[in-house]
């Protein structure tokens, strides 16, 4: 009689991964998950404070009266504000780091000093956004060095004019941004493959001919997750504008953005169902536009199905 044979124990290492994942998703649905539903569930009810928020009135169901409120307001006009901003520095910024990460990763420059001009373009991204516009403020402000400078010679205040402002706030983002989104860019150049800069030379392309056909379709991937990243910034716009104009979005609320305003009714009113309104509706204009983008800007072979070929049936050596 033959010994019992032993049964082999087989082990799952399955289950570790959901362990090492897990943390990540307990912090999600406390920290994000939780708060965007409550949000969104207290955007359909009247809850606001008054008198110094002393006397709480709500939650009382409204439906969509907060939503109609916010969008026959002053929403629109605020979503506008942030837009233009947005674009007044992100232009500049994606076209000047697109040149300096072409020049830093060209080899046949031969730039020299390359780590202290990194260094320095990348050093504005360290300052915490609140002291860059206290600085900015202190120096245009009313009585500040540049505006007394703008007076002396006739000009009217900066903050005062519309354009002055707006372009103020685009030129702090961008100095902020630009040297983030070079080092990013220059990380995808320095990706592609030095053979197919080679080739192109060996065919006898130009320069500019081997930014545009080969060097701009190879990084588009991190061009589209620069572009959807930097507007999910763009929309949550806050605190430079919030210091530079003292939170009252001046002049004429022209500098005004819809995280600003969000702010008004947490901060000023404490009215909640509508301060949950303004960010409900946010996350969806947020979502709809990163989605649109996506599908904009990927390649046209991303854009076409891929063929599905049938399998076949092979009997005796010929296809059935």
């Amino acid at each position: 009689m033959q010994g019992a044979k032993k049964k082999v124990r087989s082990v799952s290492y399955a289950k570790w991964g959901y362990v090492f994942i897990a943390p990540f998703f307990i912090v999600f649905a406390l920290f994000q998950l939780y708060p965007l539903v409550s949000t969104i569930y207290y955007s359909f009810f009247e809850y606001f404070f008054k008198q110094g928020g002393l006397i709480q009135v709500g939650p009382k169901f409204v439906g969509w009266t907060n939503y109609l409120y916010v969008f026959s307001k002053d929403l629109p006009r605020y979503f506008g504000n942030t837009i233009i901003m947005w674009l007044m520095g992100f232009i500049p910024q994606i076209v000047f780091s697109l040149l300096l990460a072409a020049w830093f990763t060209d080899n046949r420059l031969k730039l020299k000093c390359q780590g202290f001009f990194k260094t320095v373009i990348y050093m504005p991204n360290l300052i915490m956004a609140s002291a860059f516009a206290m600085l900015f403020f202190a120096l245009f402000a009313d009585q500040g060095p540049v505006n007394n400078m703008i007076q002396a010679l006739g000009g009217e205040p900066f903050l005062s004019n519309i354009w002055g402002t707006r372009s103020l706030v685009a030129l702090m983002n961008f100095l902020m941004w630009f040297g983030n989104t070079t080092i990013i860019l220059m990380a995808a150049m320095m990706g592609i493959s030095p053979s197919m800069f080679e080739a192109a030379q060996i065919d006898g392309a130009t320069p500019n001919q081997t930014f545009w056909k080969i060097t701009l379709p190879l990084i588009r991937p991190i061009l589209v997750y620069t572009l959807v990243t930097s507007l999910i910034g763009g929309l949550q716009m806050f605190d430079v504008p919030q210091i530079l104009t003292n939170g009252k979005g001046d002049p004429v609320r022209s500098s005004m953005t819809v995280v600003m305003y969000l702010n008004n009714f947490i901060g000023t009113s404490k009215n909640y169902g509508r301060a949950g309104a303004v960010s409900a509706i946010m996350f969806v204009i947020c979502a709809v536009l990163c989605v649109v983008i996506m599908r904009t800007t990927r390649g046209d072979d991303e854009r076409k199905p891929k063929p599905v070929k049938a399998a076949k049936a092979v009997k005796g050596g010929k296809a059935a």
